[in-house]
């Protein structure tokens, strides 16, 4: 099914209130950014803007090009990560959809347009690809202008943050002082400067994080030709050996590509394969559980083995990590380690505690090991080493979500203050946050796995964004917000989860700020991958449209409709197989059974649909209008009669006559006295009814504009032929109804439906076991209830008895 036109344009153009609209806005052409723009192009729509700040598309891949980027898993380099989502773009053709060097720097909710109000910052070219901090620096050297051209304000219908979680690069470490004083080049290695020439300069690397170590070990040998690489490490990483191709990485290079297309499936295959061996990691490392110690301990064993084998004796002690393995990031290294065998480069855990022009001055002391340990080898002197160039490799701002963008909800409130408000940064399933409708985070808090792919996790949530999307582009669904309870019911579950953890088992790392995790998620991403594959709808507070309600209700009862063919076909079959061929009457009687039941399931799913419906539109019949006989007292109507307004107060009394015999939908016919202007009595009204063979209507006056209608049922039990005792029932009802409405000129004017609830019914049940009144059982009347209809006589009513044993007056007791 295609969507409804829902289209970009420019609103109110001529006017200076004039703003461009957009179905569906994307916030950054990262990974996450594609994927959702591939998904919504297969899914037939292309009515988005994507707005990204960089220069480029790719996210991360485009912020981090230095020295040896790769991902950590089988050697794929940035470049050719990079490549294959250009690729992926070109292939979906959004390219054009893409504006660059756009930042978007607030969101805000309009109640009344239910729209989302967009500030877009138009940038300098370049600007951009700085950090928030850099950005700030140049604006108070140089400018605003510098950085910013002009601000633009757009709408959206629905806006989707594909901004991602390494963003913000961390700045020079505050405890370093005499960063002013340094002469050389400082950047971060997520802002890499391909200017500045490295040959035959004394390059500091401060951290030993995965970029890190993928930097150090090609700064040495060319093209870039570093005279010397001292790398300052805080605490030591756990190390694994980054797993090798098949055949070796440059077979694996060289001719991967044309095996995985010749061979079908193969690349599906090895792929799982790759899927299976991180998952397992999960069942090993994350959980915080005696077996987890053990088998954590054997690797952590195993791996210090491999660290000792690999890198030079004076860092053995340095190398080897104080915590368990997995609480933090581990770094799966193909050069890493073995680098520290040249000359050229250095580590060390002295802390800096001078920058000086063209030095920087480490000690004394150290740290780690633990500086007050004194059987620790690892030297604690004071050095000065010489400094053209530092390069921070100290990770990213990765607890400040969605920084630095501003989001205002339905209740005026900012994101980060309700975060702040709740403990920490948090969203149902990392997408959703209740106060904000029709925005959706993707990769937000807690939805890291630690062990797998993000990659894998980002297309999950991207899936499970398409399934709500989806019912607001094809006009099933106005707004889509996550409820209050489900996101905080969600988030203490995960958080609880968390500290079970092996994230929560000592160390210090970028998962967690005082005590609150917002990055980390607590199960497994197979987990993860079912929980977005199957959307748990009652934890969404989903306003459907008209035509939405009739499509969920019609759906259902297809499905209903559908399972009662299948129960009465199920029955027949077993009946042959049995080799008892049943009888055509007995057949009769399961088909009329479960084919009732169904039918009954369904005029419930359509009454149901109708009272959910908001005032009427267009596509509804109008209310009925008394003729102008009616207004002469003549009143005669043979079909969704109603009171006419002209009628005064009235008492009758309703003998119903079954027409068409009991059962479901039986017509029923009856009259009552039918009342002129002046309350004399001029003959009869006919009213069409459609409840059950003998119920008793009663209709008492009020004051001209309020009725109380009763009705009345007493079925006695009885014993049927094939010997099952049917029990007797008996309920009464009493319904209040109104109109309004007064005659102007001779005139009817319109008249007021009251809808009547279910519950407003107390059946007294009278079988062999006494019961309480009010108290339905199975066996006893399960749900019967009495509508009242806006486009139909309010005197149309339905019973439905289902999921148990009625008593009605056919004699069937299975309905």
């Amino acid at each position: 099914m295609s969507p409804p036109p829902d289209s970009i344009r420019v609103v109110d153009g001529f006017h200076k209130t004039a703003y461009t609209y957009y179905p569906i806005l994307i916030v950054g052409a990262g990974e996450s950014g594609i994927a959702l723009a591939a998904r919504l192009r297969e899914e037939g729509f292309d009515q988005f803007r994507i707005f990204e700040r960089q220069a480029g598309l790719g996210g991360t891949w485009w912020s981090n090009r230095y020295p040896g980027v790769a991902c950590d898993v089988l050697h794929p380099e940035g470049s050719e990560i990079y490549k294959y989502l250009s690729d992926v773009c070109e292939k979906y053709q959004f390219v054009d959809k893409i504006q660059f060097h756009t930042d978007v720097s607030e969101l805000r909710w309009l109640n009344q347009e239910q729209l989302w109000e967009v500030t877009l910052t138009h940038m300098v070219p370049g600007a951009g690809d700085l950090s928030s901090k850099e950005r700030d620096q140049r604006i108070v050297q140089s400018g605003r202008e510098s950085v910013y051209l002009r601000q633009e304000i757009v709408r959206a219908r629905i806006v989707c943050s594909c901004a991602g979680g390494l963003v913000e690069p961390n700045a020079w470490p505050s405890s370093i002082p005499g960063r002013d004083t340094f002469q050389g080049p400082v950047f971060h290695s997520a802002r890499w400067d391909h200017g500045v020439d490295l040959a035959n300069k004394d390059v500091v690397v401060i951290g030993t994080g995965c970029s890190a170590a993928q930097i150090v070990p090609r700064l040495t040998k060319e093209p870039y030709n570093a005279r010397s690489v001292t790398q300052v490490m805080r605490s030591p990483p756990w190390v694994l050996p980054r797993p090798e191709p098949p055949f070796g990485p440059e077979k694996y290079k060289k001719y991967s590509p044309m095996v995985f297309s010749t061979v079908p499936l193969l690349a599906y295959l090895f792929r799982l394969l790759c899927f299976v061996q991180a998952e397992s990691h999960f069942y090993t490392l994350i959980d915080d559980n005696s077996w987890n110690h053990r088998t954590r301990k054997k690797l952590e064993i195993q791996m210090v083995a491999r660290m000792k084998r690999m890198v030079p004796e004076k860092y053995h002690e340095m190398l080897t990590p104080d915590y368990s393995l997995g609480c933090k990031r581990r770094i799966f290294d193909a050069a890493w380690f073995e680098s520290l065998n040249d000359p050229k480069i250095e580590l060390t855990t002295k802390p800096i505690t001078k920058v000086s022009p063209h030095s920087i001055t480490i000690g004394p002391g150290r740290v780690y090991p633990d500086p007050n340990d004194k059987a620790s080898n690892v030297p604690t002197d004071e050095e000065t080493i010489p400094a053209d160039v530092v390069v921070l490799g100290n990770g990213f701002e990765t607890t400040s979500w969605l920084h630095p963008l501003k989001i205002r909800g339905k209740h005026g409130e900012y994101m980060q203050d309700v975060w702040d408000a709740r403990g920490g940064p948090q969203a149902y399933l990392g997408l959703a946050m209740d106060g904000f409708p029709n925005l959706f985070i993707i990769f937000g808090p807690n939805t890291a796995t630690g062990h797998s792919s993000v990659i894998l996790a980002s297309e999950n949530m991207v899936e499970y964004t398409i399934k709500v999307i989806k019912k607001i582009l094809h006009g099933d669904v106005a707004l889509a917000e996550i409820k209050k309870e489900s996101e905080i019911a969600w988030t203490k579950r995960v958080q609880d989860k968390l500290k079970g953890t092996v994230f929560n088992s000592g160390c210090q790392n970028w998962y967690q700020t005082d005590g609150w995790n917002s990055t980390g998620y607590p199960y497994s991403q197979i987990d993860f991958t079912f929980r977005c594959m199957f959307p748990k709808w009652s934890d969404w507070d989903l306003q459907y449209t008209r035509g939405g309600l009739l499509k969920m209700q019609a759906r259902r009862a297809l499905t209903v409709l559908l399972l009662t063919f299948v129960v009465v076909g199920a029955y027949a079959l077993r009946q042959k197989s049995s080799g008892s061929v049943p009888s055509l009457q007995s057949f009769r009687y399961v088909v009329q059974k479960y084919l009732k039941q169904g039918l009954l399931r369904i005029a419930g799913m359509v009454d149901r649909a109708i009272t959910m419906l908001p005032d009427q539109g267009p596509w509804l019949p109008p209310p009925w209008h008394a003729s102008d006989d009616c207004v002469r007292g003549g009143c005669s109507r043979s079909s969704l009669s109603a009171l006419p307004n002209n009628c005064a107060v009235f008492e009758g009394h309703l003998d119903i006559k079954a027409l068409g015999g009991a059962g479901f939908a039986s017509q029923l016919q009856s009259t009552i006295p039918d009342p002129d202007k002046e309350g004399n009595t001029t003959g009869d009204a006919t009213w069409d009814l459609s409840p059950y063979d003998g119920i008793e209507i009663d209709v008492i006056a009020g004051d001209g504009k309020t009725y109380t209608l009763i009705l009345k049922d007493e079925i006695p039990g009885e014993t049927r032929d094939d010997g099952r005792e049917r029990a007797g029932t008996s309920w009464e009802a009493e319904f209040p109804l109104s109109k309004s409405g007064k005659h102007k000129d001779g005139k009817a004017e319109e008249r007021e439906i009251v809808w009547v609830p279910w519950s407003a019914l107390k059946p007294t049940y009278r079988g062999k076991e006494k019961q309480d009144a009010g108290k339905l059982k199975l066996g006893e009347i399960r749900r019967l209830g009495f509508m009242m209809r806006r486009y139909v006589s309010p005197w149309v009513a339905h019973f439905g008895c289902v999921d148990g044993e009625t008593a009605f007056a056919d004699g069937d007791t299975d309905r």
